[in-house]
């Protein structure tokens, strides 16, 4: 493993990699001067300075694309996938790391309402983006627990001059499905404002019209988000932010042979104020972010009985101070800041509380025009696990205007969640248990006082706090332009250890198993990602993006003797070779993209086109061994394409008409957030 390791460093090397999705054409042009980035330093940065892989997705590339929620413009994007979890929410799979690891900020401050470690980024409308920053790799040095594999902050609009201006747009597609967006943008003087609603409505996808249930049922969920500015002075400015998010949706289920009805309701709330405070060469922040996220749902018989009701209510305030002192060339940024969270949901027998405290630091150096050298950490301080020490270094070296490389190393850690340290469930129809850590002694006593215990695992036992998973991440990469030709390509190397996995901890009497958490398991990914772009003229863009990704546990690899001998579908036994063991599930070799963008300037009319390559990735283990090997059950390789059409017209409508999902492939069984293709239309009126 070593030897491979040293190698693809050695070719990466070679080939110069890079991972800057969106890095402009010259670090001179004024286009390139003008596009700041904030997320991978937490200070303004010119992307092309900056030594980290990172994407950037604007306003006018959300646009064009004409979706209308987050997850379906980061489905697009090198080197991410969306992964369905059983609730049916879709998490992002970045460098071959879990959802659970990449950190969802908007306007820098953190979304809640996790389901097993997944987000439901449908929850955020992109009418009012202004940009997208993605930063791949681990960011604990500066967010904590939850950026192990990486940050996306999703941007909004603010206006910057004097203005009065906005747009209304409407969206008509497929399943009935509406999207209506008003964005308002005004500022006088000191004053400033920002008010942006969304409705959105679907009758949800059957794609399997022989099951009596839907893959997703009708809903619809509203959002309204205004934010005010006052700037008391050139130096001292003033933001106010709140954000409104509510979703209603029919629920059904099937059990024995019964049909249960009821619904679903979502109810997030967030609000930020944020104090701005120059002085000579010392910036302030001063920041208080309050948010809340609910779910209510509840099933019930035909005769109206409650068969089923759960609930989660979760809370995070978190007060933060971040100042950045400016010297002739370099920068020093820390902050200090405190989380107060809590959570009451189904299966927790009481509402559970964390606080922690944290401090970061992080030193912007330039010892000269062609080196920029970027050291930090952040200490955390919790009240449930051991402090955590994150440190993280990068360097960017330029050659020239055309031609740089960077590299960068840094420890990312994710805390254990609420639901492995607190999760109380019994399955009532099945019988069998899982306990969260922290719970699991006191349960198990109990179980035993009751007379359901039949026996324990030997040599388990909860003495000790369970642990962050911890990572080390390396990146190294490249940026090349050659006139109408611009290649990006980036390696990446990841290893997480004390990985928190399930185990059986005990047998009940009824002989179902009891499960709890525990860290035993170390996993590790590696890749390369690519992305280049040709313009052939100025009205016509082709774009490549590739991602060669291998993620598989490493005590499978150094142990592989206790899995190469399965049964087969004939019950034989067979022998397999370590060289088939294929890896984690839900991940693929290989993944593709071509995106091609035309502009014909007499009829103000773009044509954009994207091609989207999955190569094959494993579902199930269906022979026993607990790894995915040939033998087992896999998703064959597929393409599918989005197509939008844009006619401006006077520089206040826009008409768009397109489809997504082009080539209409589903497999229903496996996949069930792919619907079939969907057409759409969608008209805006920019005032």
């Amino acid at each position: 493993m070593k030897i491979k390791i040293t190698l693809f460093a050695i070719v990466a090397f070679a080939v110069h990699v890079s991972a800057q999705e969106t890095q402009k054409d010259t670090v001179n042009s004024k286009e390139e001067l003008s596009e700041l980035v904030i997320t991978g330093t937490r200070t303004e940065r010119r992307l092309s300075t900056l030594p980290l892989p990172m994407t950037v997705i604007t306003a006018e590339t959300i646009a064009k694309t004409g979706v209308t929620r987050l997850n379906e413009i980061l489905n697009e994007q090198t080197g991410i996938i969306l992964i369905p979890d059983q609730s049916g929410f879709e998490g992002i799979q970045m460098q071959g790391l879990d959802a659970a690891y990449t950190m969802i900020l908007i306007d820098g401050v953190p979304l809640v309402g996790r389901s097993s470690g997944v987000l439901d980024l449908s929850r955020v409308s992109v009418g009012n983006i202004e940009r997208i920053e993605i930063v791949k790799g681990a960011s604990s040095a500066l967010y904590g627990s939850e950026a192990m594999g990486g940050v996306i902050n999703v941007i909004t609009k603010r206006p910057t001059k004097d203005m009065l201006g906005g747009s209304l747009s409407y969206r008509y597609a497929t399943f009935n499905t509406n999207d209506a967006n008003a964005n308002l943008l005004w500022k006088k003087k000191k004053f400033a404002a920002n008010i942006f609603a969304n409705f959105f409505s679907s009758d949800g996808y059957d794609l399997d019209k022989n099951t009596p249930l839907k893959n997703v049922e009708s809903y619809y969920n509203t959002t309204i988000q205004p934010k005010l500015y006052y700037d008391f002075s050139d130096n001292v400015k003033l933001t106010v932010s709140n954000r409104f998010y509510n979703q209603k949706m029919d629920n059904r289920t099937i059990i024995d042979s019964e049909g249960y009805k009821g619904d679903a309701k979502e109810n997030e709330w967030n609000s930020q104020i944020k104090l701005q405070h120059t002085w000579n060469r010392l910036y302030t922040e001063y920041e208080l972010y309050a948010t809340n996220y609910k779910n209510d749902a509840f099933l019930k018989d035909e005769n109206n009985v409650l068969f089923e009701n759960s609930y989660y209510d979760q809370w995070l305030f978190r007060p933060e101070i971040r100042t950045t002192l400016s010297l002739k060339k370099d920068k020093i940024t820390g902050g200090v800041g405190v989380n107060y969270e809590s959570l009451d949901r189904t299966y927790f027998d009481k509402n559970v509380k964390f606080n922690s405290q944290y401090v970061f630091l992080q030193y912007d150096y330039n010892p000269t025009e062609k080196i920029n050298i970027l050291a930090g950490f952040r200490f955390d301080n919790h009240s449930e696990y051991a402090s955590q020490l994150s440190p993280k270094l990068a360097i960017n070296y330029k050659f020239n205007s055309d031609f740089s490389l960077k590299g960068s190393v840094g420890y990312g850690y994710k805390a254990p969640d609420f639901r492995q340290l607190f999760f109380d469930f019994t399955n009532p129809s099945v019988g069998y248990t899982v306990l969260g850590y922290n719970v699991a002694e006191a349960r198990l006593n109990q179980f035993e006082e009751q007379g359901q215990l039949l026996s324990r695992i030997p040599g388990v036992d909860f003495d000790k706090p369970l642990e962050a998973e911890s990572s080390v991440n390396f990146n190294f990469g490249t940026y090349f332009r050659k006139n109408k030709f611009r290649l990006e390509v980036n390696g990446f190397y990841n290893s997480i250890h004390n990985l928190i996995e399930t185990g059986v901890v005990a047998q009940k009497t009824n002989g179902q198993n009891i499960f709890s958490y525990f860290n035993i398991d170390e996993i590790f990914t590696y890749g390369l990602e690519y992305n280049s772009s040709y313009n052939f003229t100025k009205e016509f863009t082709v774009s490549l993006g590739y991602q060669y990704l291998i993620a598989k546990n490493k005590s499978v690899v150094d142990n592989f003797e206790d899995y190469q001998y399965i049964r087969n579908s004939d019950l034989q036994t067979v022998q397999i070779q370590k060289s088939e063991y294929f890896g984690l599930y839900n991940r693929s070799k290989h993944t593709a993209n071509i995106k091609i963008a035309y502009t014909i300037p007499k009829i103000k009319t773009d044509i954009n086109l994207r091609v989207f390559y999955r190569s094959k990735y494993g579902m199930s283990d269906t022979n026993g061994n607990n790894i995915l090997d040939k033998y087992d059950n896999f998703i064959g390789d597929y393409f599918t394409a989005n197509l939008s059409i844009s006619k401006n017209i006077a520089d206040k409508f826009m008409l768009q008409a397109g489809a997504t999902n082009l080539f209409d492939y589903t497999n229903p069984a496996q996949i069930t957030n792919l619907a079939g293709r969907q057409l759409f239309a969608r008209i805006q009126y920019n005032f």
